[in-house]
């Protein structure tokens, strides 16, 4: 018996070092000892694979030819700076301050080549200095890195559906901009009131503004579907167009007209007339009829399709044999109709339109990661950080997108890790993924005169982070898809 207790013993032990290694059961109680250590340590040991896709995506290159810097010339510089209030909002902090608690981060600290980060009033002032100028610029990078990493994981959507939004923030206080308007929450509250659009396919942000806090006017709601064609990647040919009743109007279908897109609108304001001998039943089971018609509203330039829902009200049963009946026949429906220029059955234009209701989820989640958050009683400065915000949440998206093709590249290997802690990534909320790729505990250590970054063996997480991180590796020797020559669906180019 005791020699197979010896042989137990040193099976256990030639695991040293690998991923299975039995941890030792440890004794942690009130009166358990506690002191310093001399590692430099970091919770943030996802970091790394940011670095590296900085790296891979040639992030510094894109933010010098896109963006447009302010007047203000910082010590660290504008690269700096703003990939400093990136990874603040990448971690998962959204105030300024918050930098306090990251001042001294190993892993912040080793990419910036400073023993502490500086102070949050540093990052603040460069805030301050930020207007509309540099939002539009952040743009045009988040443009330019959406069609690297579209390059990267081989996407090539030749049509893809855009979802348009409007959200509510909050204020409070005398800040400039804010009005008091549709606010569901907090009626009679000043408020901003921004607009964000949605790619569906890739759930990633593609452009938006921040306004006043007043209604969408329909010259305002022209001008943003018009620069929608700005910021697609070249191997989208075909764009939907799918918005609530608040853009509905003249000017915002004639832009869309204008811009090639198809388009499915809500109706707000607008009486078409219909047949009343076209209302039909696709499913014999459920009582929702149908109907289409050519209709030109009053200042309209030319007739447009709209089509129509109705759904029977239920009527409530009388108390006595005397019921007094509708006098209208729709009062005994509850309408819903959209404009469109699609062709097609009028229960499947609906069907599709149905499917932007997801696009609610996106704009909270994104207000969750700091769209919510307002700096600044400046209005331009608020402006700015909306972009900044919605640039960091889009490299969790693009993030997200490389876990998920890392974890299809190891599955078919031999000798693969079989934890799936990265299985469906790309569909969790930017939450989960944080649980899954940024908060693992790292040490950096100096090991043969190079600084090096070391995770645990016991963390169910790393190996799934070490095929990640190995994964970025393989992709960063490679020749990046950008820089070969005729590439047609290559729409923002660096100059060389």
């Amino acid at each position: 018996m005791v020699k197979q207790r010896k042989n137990i013993s040193r099976k256990s032990r030639s695991g040293k070092g690998s991923f299975k290694n039995r941890a030792r059961a440890r004794k942690i109680n009130a009166s358990t000892s506690f002191e310093t250590c001399s590692e430099q340590l970091s919770p943030f040991g996802g970091l790394l694979a940011l670095i590296k896709f900085f790296d891979l995506v040639d992030f510094q290159e894109i933010f010098h030819f896109a963006y447009r810097p302010p007047s203000r010339q910082p010590k660290l510089g504008h690269y700096s700076m703003m990939v400093g209030i990136l990874m603040l909002l990448f971690i998962g902090f959204n105030r300024i301050w918050h930098f306090v608690y990251i001042r001294l981060d190993a892993m912040l600290c080793g990419f910036f080549r400073v023993t502490r980060l500086p102070a949050a009033s540093t990052f603040w002032r460069y805030v301050d200095s930020l207007g509309i100028n540099q939002a539009n610029s952040l743009l045009k990078v988040s443009a330019t890195l959406r069609e690297r990493v579209w390059q990267l994981c081989g996407l090539r959507y030749a049509r893809i559906r855009v979802n348009i939004d409007t959200t509510v923030k909050t204020v409070y206080g005398n800040q400039q901009g804010a009005r008091k308007g549709h606010n569901t929450k907090h009626r009679g509250k000043l408020g901003l009131r921004p607009i964000l659009g949605f790619i569906e396919e890739t759930r990633e942000y593609l452009a938006g503004k921040l306004r006043k806090g007043a209604t969408v006017s329909g010259k305002e709601a022209a001008a943003f579907i018009a620069d929608i064609k700005n910021h697609l990647p070249g191997c989208v040919k075909e764009v939907l167009l799918r918005a609530d009743g608040e853009f509905m109007g003249w000017q915002s279908v004639q832009a869309a007209m204008q811009a090639g897109f198809d388009f499915i609108i809500a109706n707000r304001g607008c009486t078409p007339i219909f047949d009343a001998g076209g209302w039909y039943r696709p499913w014999k089971r459920k009582a929702i009829e149908f109907n289409s018609c050519i209709y030109q509203p009053g200042g309209w330039g030319q007739p447009c399709r709209f089509v129509a829902m109705r759904i029977a009200k239920e009527q409530k049963k009388p108390s006595t044999q005397l019921q007094q009946c509708p006098l209208f026949e729709d009062d005994r429906y509850t309408y819903r109709v959209f404009c469109t220029n699609l062709a097609g059955s009028a229960h499947w234009i609906i069907t599709e339109y149905d499917k932007r209701a997801d696009v609610e989820n996106l704009v909270g989640e994104a207000k969750r990661e700091g769209l919510d958050m307002i700096p600044s009683a400046k209005f331009k400065n608020n402006y700015a950080f909306l972009q900044v915000v919605m640039l960091a949440y889009n490299i969790w998206r693009y993030m997200k997108m490389l876990a998920q093709r890392s974890q299809s590249a190891h599955a078919s290997k031999a000798g693969a890790c079989k934890t799936k802690t990265l299985k469906d990534i790309a569909t969790n909320t930017v939450r989960i993924a944080r649980l899954k790729l940024l908060f693992i505990a790292a040490k950096v250590v100096k090991d043969g005169n190079r600084d090096k970054v070391k995770f645990s063996i016991h963390d169910t997480r790393t190996p799934e982070m070490f095929s990640f991180l190995q994964f970025l590796d393989n992709r960063r020797t490679q020749p990046k898809p950008w820089l070969e020559p005729g590439i047609l669906s290559q729409r923002f180019s660096l100059p060389a």
